[in-house]
């Protein structure tokens, strides 16, 4: 029931890790807030 959560987080943390980007760069990437961001990752 909660896969799409699991894989939403997944997907933003490891571009942030790869990319060594920031929460804002993150959100615009993906096209989502950045608290959003900072929500999903901590």
């Amino acid at each position: 029931m909660w896969d799409y959560i699991t894989e939403r987080v997944l997907k933003e943390a490891d571009y942030i890790i790869k990319t060594n980007s920031t929460v804002r760069a993150a959100a615009a990437y993906f096209s989502i807030s950045k608290s959003t961001v900072h929500t999903v990752v901590t």
